[in-house]
């Protein structure tokens, strides 16, 4: 499976962005699917997941509330929509792939694209 992450940019506090994972060679029903940011200096950060099978969504506390992920199965497609972004959002954004993981731990994932830069100003 691969995955190809797009969308981000250059956003203003308080700003919106929508991220893409376009995911080939496996339709999403066979993968959890998640996004993950790095800050400079800093590890990664699990942020959330949406399951493979069932829908089911997680989120990190620090997005609860301003980021929703979403999948279009038929653009075999996953979403990141990111309102209310604020300076600390700034990273480079990831997508990833794992099997029936259900967890945000980015150790976790097996298949990783190549990552979005996400830059807020204040």
């Amino acid at each position: 499976v691969q995955l190809q992450a797009s969308g981000g940019g250059l956003v203003q506090t308080g700003g919106s962005l929508r991220l893409s994972c376009l995911v080939s060679g496996s339709p999403l029903s066979y993968y959890d699917i998640g996004w993950i940011r790095q800050a400079p200096g800093k590890e990664r950060e699990g942020l959330t997941l949406i399951t493979g099978s069932d829908r089911f969504t997680f989120y990190a506390d620090s997005v609860k509330g301003r980021f929703t992920i979403s999948r279009d199965d038929a653009a075999n497609t996953v979403y990141l929509q990111m309102n209310g972004l604020k300076p600390e959002d700034t990273a480079v954004y990831y997508c990833a792939a794992g099997v029936r993981i259900q967890t945000l731990n980015p150790r976790r994932y097996d298949y990783w694209g190549q990552g979005t830069q996400v830059t807020v100003s204040s």
